[in-house]
């Protein structure tokens, strides 16, 4: 680091010192008590490989043992980008210049800073992880013969190992670490040892990243904060009604189904970046669901239940608040697969209850599953079966496990990086806020859910499943309907979604947003980012579609705001919430303020140590 100015190491302040490695002390002491007492409960039993990770790398290295020419291949191809990379090195070194062997991704941040450019061996560093990273993925990509399931598994769990084995996750091969370690005396590896242990501490032995400062958000004020009053509850759900921000508004007021895997909040972050303000600004009455978290008391609750005591509840409440019988619904991801059955389910009792339906990222036909298919087979749900079992639930930080995988880099290593390495606490992000809301599945519902859509896919044969007594087909909906999906989308691939526009009985308006599963949807106008894609068509295939679409620069919200103001049946007074109904409380209620920062409580839960909180910058 030649090129980077010195600095002698900082004398840290002794009393700040014993602060920190006393509260390290007593971390310490509580995680080892901790783990010892896992040991001794889970003593005797035997590791598993509920996700056939080890039988899906047994495969590969059949296969490529089977075919020498085929490895010596990869591994020459390998071995001459290491040569093209040395004589650039050399060129380098001797004053020349030469081009980069291996760049990063333009996605890739996670070599962003200059010294990775700058200094000759980390350059080396950086092009030599690259080209292994490269390589190794091309290869296990070209090995033929996997089935399709164990491929997928492959490559999924092979980008794991990659991303881990980063120069940026380690002290000696990450040149901003060893910066701050100069220049702090080592104090950042102290403080991050320390927010090591704090993190294991609240995960009780399990690693709980900390991915932003919690203490910096309080929900109605900062998050969650549009305003709106809960109307009703039951055992599953809240539904909240929103001060309406005109005067007049839309006589068919809009019911919004956001998934139970998550918090509703993600489409009310912030006054600027809040879906639901935008609907109360286009002069719409919006409802909105929020689910419990459930714990113990929820242990029997079903698909059926969700279905039921969620938005099918909700339409009578609205219909008593506003006068209305149809409505105007949305569904966010797994919240639009309970909108797709509800009206399925309606349809089969000869009920008409709604004039348009919307779908955000939606997945009703589940045959390409994308990367979250990886988790799921006949072995992983029935090791996922026996784990629920135990609580009667799915904990929320195993979900929340799941999903950080999909994207590591971003939203695992980073943190290591910052947190750990670094020292530093993490930055307060409203969006990190929210993704680390974590809440939990109740395991007869998730179950049903797993085996008859991501499983066996049965939510698209019609009457392939059967919900509080009626024969789900989704080819008996016949409402006008808007999908929007996006082009980055890991959870809910794009295509997947399209696939699902093609059954229902519907006039379809298919809309593709930029980005992915989050970012794409809170995409507000005034943000001015990213695109999306029209076609008035509904083609046979995506790629079709896509080659006739129409591409518009900004935000997706627009166009859709276009759309809904033709099922909004005219104009009436704007209505108050909590008109004709009691109003329980304010927004955004008590179901959504209950936060998985402990573990779950139980009878067996003891009161933990208390320990000092680390202060900001030490």
């Amino acid at each position: 680091m030649a090129e980077e100015k010195s600095h002698p190491p900082a004398s840290a302040d002794p009393t700040d010192v014993a602060r920190v490695f006393a509260e390290i002390a007593l971390r310490s002491k509580h995680l080892i008590e901790t783990r010892l007492a896992d040991q001794v409960r889970h003593a005797g039993e035997e590791p598993t490989d509920e996700l056939g990770v080890g039988k899906a790398f047994s495969e590969l290295a059949g296969r490529l043992m089977s075919d020498p020419f085929k490895l010596a291949e990869m591994s020459m191809r390998m071995w001459q980008d290491y040569f093209t990379l040395w004589q650039s090195t050399v060129l380098k070194a001797s004053g020349g210049e030469a081009q980069a062997t291996a760049e990063p991704g333009k996605s890739d941040n996670r070599f962003k800073s200059e010294l990775w450019q700058n200094n000759l061996v980390f350059d080396y560093i950086k092009q030599s992880y690259l080209i292994a990273a490269q390589n190794i993925q091309k290869s296990v990509s070209e090995v033929d013969g996997l089935d399709p399931k164990t491929a997928s598994k492959v490559k999924f769990f092979t980008r794991q190992y990659i991303d881990a084995l980063a120069p940026t996750n380690f002290v000696l091969t990450n040149p901003e670490v060893l910066k701050a370690t100069i220049e702090t005396g080592g104090k950042n590896l102290l403080d991050g040892l320390n927010n090591l242990l704090q993190d294991l501490d609240r995960g009780d032995g399990k690693l709980a990243i900390s991915m932003t400062d919690p203490k910096a958000f309080k929900m109605g004020e900062n998050v969650a904060s549009t305003p709106g009053k809960v109307v009703f509850q039951n055992e599953l759900m809240q539904l909240i009604q929103y001060q309406p921000t005109t005067s007049e508004v839309c006589k068919t007021p809009l019911l919004i189904v956001p998934p139970w895997i998550n918090k509703y909040y993600i489409l009310d972050l912030r006054a600027k970046n809040s879906f639901i303000r935008f609907a109360l600004d286009q002069g719409i009455t919006v409802f909105v669901i929020s689910w419990v978290n459930p714990d113990e008391k929820h242990v029997g609750k079903t698909f059926d239940d969700y279905l039921l005591e969620g938005p099918r509840a909700a339409l009578d409440v609205i219909e008593k608040a506003t006068g209305e019988h149809e409505i105007n619904l949305i569904g966010y991801c797994l919240g639009g697969t309970l909108s797709a059955s509800l009206l399925a389910w309606l349809a089969a009792r000869g009920e008409r209850r709604a004039k348009s339906v919307t779908f955000f990222t939606t997945m009703i036909d589940f045959s390409e599953p994308g990367e979250l298919g990886v988790f799921v087979d006949e072995a992983a749900v029935d090791g996922l079966e026996k784990k629920m079992a135990e609580r009667g639930y799915l904990e929320g930080s195993d979900m929340a496990s799941t999903f950080n995988m999909l994207r590591a880099n971003d939203l695992i290593w980073s943190f290591v990086v910052n947190n750990y390495l670094l020292g530093k606490e993490p930055f307060p992000f409203d969006l990190l806020y929210w993704n680390s809301d974590a809440t939990r599945m109740p395991a007869k519902m998730h179950t049903f859910y797993l085996r008859n859509m991501y499983l066996n896919n049965k939510l698209r044969e019609p009457c392939g499943i059967t919900l509080a007594g009626e024969p789900i087909d989704l080819t008996k909906i016949d409402i006008p309907a808007y999908f929007i999906s996006t082009i980055e989308d890991h959870i809910a691939p794009w295509k997947s979604t399209y696939l699902g526009a093609k059954l229902l009985n519907s006039p379809v308006r298919f809309t593709l947003g930029g980005s992915g599963h989050i970012a794409g949807i809170v995409n507000p106008p005034s943000a001015n980012k990213y695109w999306y894609w029209t076609n008035d068509k509904l083609c046979d295939t995506a790629d079709e579609w896509l080659a006739t679409a129409e591409k518009h620069p900004g935000s997706w919200w627009t166009n859709w705001s276009a759309w809904i103001a033709g099922f909004g049946g005219g104009k009436v007074p704007a209505r108050i919430p909590g008109a004709g109904l009691k109003v329980i409380e304010d927004a955004p209620g008590s179901y959504a303020s209950m936060r998985l920062d402990a573990p779950p409580p139980t009878k067996e839960n003891k009161a933990k140590p208390r320990v000092p909180s680390r202060k900001k910058g030490g």
